[in-house]
């Protein structure tokens, strides 16, 4: 499981679901006043079909000697269950006390809504837009607003259509 380039963990999926995994990172504190406590990054990974099974194989580039934080989220019909995991040495533990998330379905029957958020120094965002039919993010479209001086994102919703957004938020 461990190289010199990053590890690596897998999971099966049963048949009608599908499992993506963020990691979770926590902002530099000299950001702090201007940027959100957490971003997400979705992991990269491969896939496998074994009979009615998916296995797959997921990339973590930069361990973290603490351990890195990972959100995964399971989505099958009509609903998503959430878990809270650390990738630490050569094991992912899943915690088994609920986690609070802050999480919406996103719906709209206008022709063509964009949301808005901001980016961290270093590109990375605090809310994922994850389209549940096929799990895949919704990629924002990057720009930089003269106005704040700041990198945002907007993203394209198309209308009649779900979408899950989540962010982590610190208890405070």
């Amino acid at each position: 499981m461990e190289d010199s380039q990053g590890k690596h963990f897998s999971i099966t999926d049963p048949q009608g679901i599908n499992t993506v995994i963020y990691e979770v990172y926590e902002t530099e504190k000299e950001f702090l006043k201007d940027y959100p406590k957490y971003t997400v990054e979705k992991l990269d990974y491969t896939e496998e079909f074994k009979g009615d099974l998916k296995k797959k194989t997921f990339f973590v580039d930069d361990p973290q000697k603490n351990g890195n934080q990972l959100v995964i989220l399971s989505f099958g019909r009509e609903r998503v269950v959430i878990n809270m995991g650390v990738l630490k040495g050569n094991e992912v533990r899943i915690t088994k006390s609920p986690t609070p998330f802050s999480f919406n379905t996103i719906h709209t029957d206008e022709n063509v809504e964009y949301k808005e958020f901001d980016y961290t120094p270093n590109l990375k965002r605090a809310i994922s837009i994850i389209d549940p039919e096929t799990t895949e993010e919704v990629k924002p479209t990057l720009y930089f607003d003269e106005k704040t001086n700041e990198v945002k994102g907007k993203c394209k919703l198309k209308p009649y259509k779900s979408y899950f957004a989540f962010e982590i938020r610190d208890k405070k």
